[in-house]
């Protein structure tokens, strides 16, 4: 059985999806809820470039983004972009998996999970 950590919030649907998928393939699943224990920065600042870049780590369509004031939608740096995740955890994308070779998805779909966890 292959132990997959997946970062994520406790009540978020489809968190609960990518788990009971991961499960019924076969799957340990470490679930480490960001809300309640927030990601290491330095962690995010390691994921950022491995999933595209901070534009698609931090989910700009989420309600959390659209309700923050217009100046912080704008960040110029890796230091505004980590103040974002570190104030508004559910601004973060999610689910966030992390496969055993280092890869890490965002999001989920089936197709994309049966891809990366055979």
């Amino acid at each position: 059985m292959k132990k997959i950590t997946v970062y994520g919030l406790k009540n978020c649907s489809t968190c609960v999806k990518a788990i009971k998928w991961l499960e019924a393939n076969n799957h340990e699943v470490e679930f480490i809820d960001y809300r309640a224990n927030p990601i290491d920065p330095a962690q995010l600042v390691q994921w950022a470039p491995l999933v595209g870049g901070w534009e698609k780590l931090i989910n700009r369509a989420s309600m959390t983004w659209r309700n923050l004031p217009e100046e912080r939608k704008k960040p110029a740096s890796e230091e505004e972009w980590l103040a974002i995740a570190n104030e508004f955890p559910s601004a973060i994308k999610r689910p966030v998996a992390l496969t055993q070779d280092g890869q890490v998805l965002l999001g989920f779909s089936e197709k994309n999970y049966a891809l990366q966890f055979k």
